[in-house]
C-alpha cells in the first residue's frame, strides 16, 4: 500500500509560487518503478497532469506549464514538490499528488487539497 498526502496552503496570492508537497508515509519515494505525480482539477473541470518525478528523480512535464512548473524531492523525507511560478486565479483548483507504477496510471492518490489563486 502506498500513502501519500499533500500539504501546503490553501491560498495563494497572483503572481506568487504555489508550493504543495506531498508525502510518502509509508515507504520510500525512492522505490523501484514508482512515478509520482502532480494533478489538479479546476472548479468544473477534469483532472489535468501536471508533472511528474521518477523514483530515480528525474522530473518530467506537461508541455503547457512545463516553463512555470518545477518538481522535486527530499528522499531523506519521502516528499516531492510542486512549485508552480506566477499563479493567476485560473490556476485555482483541487491539487492531488498520485503514484502509479508504469508513469501511464495513477494507481495510488492522496487526499487532495484545495488551492485558491486570489488576491
Amino acid at each position: 500500500q502506498v500513502q501519500l498526502q499533500a500539504s501546503g496552503p490553501g491560498l495563494v496570492k497572483p503572481s506568487q509560487t504555489l508550493s504543495l508537497t506531498c508525502t510518502r508515509s509509508d515507504g520510500s519515494i525512492t522505490s523501484k518503478n514508482y512515478y509520482w505525480h502532480w494533478v489538479r482539477q479546476p472548479p468544473g473541470k477534469g483532472l489535468e497532469w501536471l508533472g511528474l518525478i521518477t523514483s530515480s528523480g528525474t522530473p518530467y512535464y506537461s508541455s503547457s506549464l512545463r516553463s512555470r512548473t518545477s518538481i522535486s524531492r527530499d528522499t531523506s523525507k519521502n516528499q516531492f514538490t510542486l512549485q508552480l511560478r506566477s499563479v493567476s486565479p485560473e490556476d485555482t483548483a483541487v491539487y492531488y499528488c498520485a503514484g502509479g507504477t508504469s508513469g501511464l496510471a495513477y494507481d495510488y492518490w492522496g487526499q487532495g487539497t484545495q488551492v485558491t489563486v486570489s488576491s
